[in-house]
C-alpha cells in the first residue's frame, strides 16, 4: 500500500483529539553557528514523550472490532511501546508489548503504566520483533509494527504538515532521525506532496546504519556494529516499506557518532533548555558536527522526535559530553609513595582553578612500580586549554599524568 499525502491528512484529523501540535522553536545558537534559521519540532513534548503516539493511534483507529478484541501486540525499543500502551488504554482494548532486556527503566515503567503487559527479550530490537511474532502467532493478537504500516507512516506524516503550517509554507530543509524509518518516510511524503523542493535528510548513528547501507545497496540490508546510546533508533534492519519511500523521497541518509552524539544532548540542555534522548538529538549532531552543513538564510527545521531518556544514562551521557567539550577532565597521576606528594597535586589543581570532583588514590604497587602510588582525578575545567594549563603545571613538577577516556568514536 502506498502512504499518500491524503492518508496523511486522513490520519491527522483521526489522531488530532489524542495528540499535541508540538511547538516549532527557533534555536538562536544553532541559527548563529549556521547562519541559517533553525528550528527544532519538539516531539520530546509529545504525550508519551514521543511522536510515536501519532502512528501508533492512527493505526489503532484503524483496526476492525474483531481485531481489537483479540488484543494487539507490538515490539518497541520504548518509544512505540508507550505509544501502542496508551492507545490501546484509550480504546480499551489489551496490549502486549516486547521490548529489549536493555531498554530504559523509564521506558519500560511508562509502558506499564499506561495498563500494557511488557515482555522483555533480547539485547536488540530486532530480536524483541522477533520474540514479538512468535507471541502474536500463539495468542491470535493483532500485530502493530512500529515502521513498516502504511497507517503508522501516516500518523508520523503528521508532523510534515504541523511543520509546513507552522512556518507558513517556507520549510527549505528538514533533517530527521532514522531508526526503521517510520517516521522520515511519513515526513518525507508530506514534505515533498506539498513542495518537491524541500530537502530532507535523514541521521542514522554509525553504531547501526541500517537504511544509510541499504540505500547504497538498493535493497534492504542488515547493520549492526555495536549498541547505541540512541536507543530510540537502534535499528538492525529497516522496512521494506520505509526503505522504498526513503529511497524515493529522502535526498541523503548520514551517521552520526556516539560521540557527537552526546555533544548534541549537552548542546541541547543547556542552548535550548531542551530534554532530548539519543535519537532526538541526532539531527542537532548532524549539525554540530559538520556532517550536515545548512545554506544561509534557509529555514531548517531538526525534528527532535522523543525526550524519554532515564536519569541514570542521562548522567553518563553528561559526563561524557563535558569531557568531550574539555569541561570534565579524568585522569591519572603516577607518583613516588612520598609524603606531601598528594598533596602537591591538589595543590597544583587549585592554583590553576580547577574544581576537584573525585579523587580514587592506590599505593600498592602501582603501575607495576615498587614505591609508586597512583591516583585518579576527575576535575571540572574551563576548556581544551585550561585543561592543558594544569596538565603542564604537574609535569613541571615532574608528575606522570596519563588522560581516561570515558568514550571512543
Amino acid at each position: 500500500m502506498k502512504v499518500t499525502l491524503q492518508d496523511i491528512k486522513k490520519a491527522q484529523e483521526n489522531i488530532k483529539e489524542v495528540i499535541l501540535k508540538t511547538d516549532l522553536v527557533n534555536n538562536v545558537r544553532l541559527s548563529e553557528k549556521t547562519g541559517a534559521n533553525v528550528y527544532y519540532k519538539c516531539e520530546n513534548l509529545q504525550r508519551t514523550g514521543s511522536f510515536k503516539i501519532r502512528g501508533a493511534f492512527n493505526k489503532i483507529s484503524s483496526l476492525t472490532e474483531d481485531e481489537k478484541a483479540r488484543g494487539v501486540i507490538a515490539s518497541s525499543a520504548g518509544n512505540h511501546a508507550q505509544g501502542v500502551a496508551m492507545g490501546a488504554k484509550k480504546s480499551g482494548i489489551k496490549a502486549t508489548i516486547v521490548m529489549p532486556e536493555g531498554a530504559p527503566l523509564s521506558k519500560v515503567s511508562a509502558t506499564k503504566s499506561y495498563g500494557a503487559e511488557v515482555v522483555l527479550h533480547g539485547k536488540i530490537y530486532d530480536e524483541a520483533y522477533g520474540k514479538a511474532v512468535e507471541i502474536q502467532e500463539q495468542t491470535g493478537a493483532t500485530f502493530l509494527h512500529p515502521y513498516d504500516d502504511p497507517f503508522v507512516i501516516a500518523g508520523q506524516g503528521t508532523i510534515g504538515l504541523e511543520i509546513f503550517d507552522q512556518l507558513d509554507g517556507n520549510v527549505d530543509a528538514i533533517l530527521c532521525p532514522i531508526g526503521g524509518g517510520g517516521i522520515i518516510s511519513g515526513i518525507a511524503v508530506a514534505a515533498k506532496a506539498l513542495n518537491p523542493n524541500v530537502k530532507v535528510i535523514g541521521v542514522q548513528t554509525d553504531n547501526m546504519p541500517s537504511m544509510k547501507e541499504s540505500v547504497k545497496a538498493g535493497k534492504v540490508t542488515s547493520a549492526f556494529i555495536d549498541t547505541t546510546i540512541a536507543d530510540g533508533i537502534g535499528v538492525k534492519t529497516p522496512g521494506n516499506l520505509t526503505f522504498e519511500i526513503v529511497s524515493e523521497l529522502v535526498d541523503e541518509v548520514i551517521t552520526v557518532s556516539e560521540n557527537e552524539i552526546a555533544d548534541a544532548i549537552l548542546f541541547m540542555m543547556e542552548n535550548q533548555k531542551i530534554v532530548s534522548e539519543g535519537a532526538g538529538a541526532v539531527s542537532t549532531a548532524a549539525i554540530l558536527s559538520q556532517k550536515y552543513i545548512p545554506k544561509k538564510d534557509e529555514n531548517v527545521v531538526c525534528v527532535v522526535s522523543g525526550g524519554n531518556i532515564d536519569i541514570n544514562t542521562l548522567y553518563r551521557i553528561m559526563n561524557v559530553a563535558l569531557a568531550n567539550s574539555g569541561r570534565r577532565w579524568s585522569f591519572e597521576v603516577l607518583m613516588d609513595d612520598k609524603p606531601g606528594n598528594f598533596a602537591r597535586v591538589t595543590s597544583i589543581i587549585a592554583s590553576e582553578g580547577a574544581n576537584l570532583l573525585n579523587i580514587n588514590q592506590d599505593m600498592i604497587a602501582a603501575g607495576g612500580y615498587i614505591n609508586k602510588q597512583i591516583a585518579e582525578f576527575v576535575v571540572e575545567t574551563l576548556d581544551s586549554e585550561h585543561i592543558e594549563r594544569i596538565k603542564n603545571s604537574l609535569e613541571g613538577q615532574e608528575f606522570k599524568i596519563s588522560t581516561i577516556k570515558s568514550l571512543q568514536n
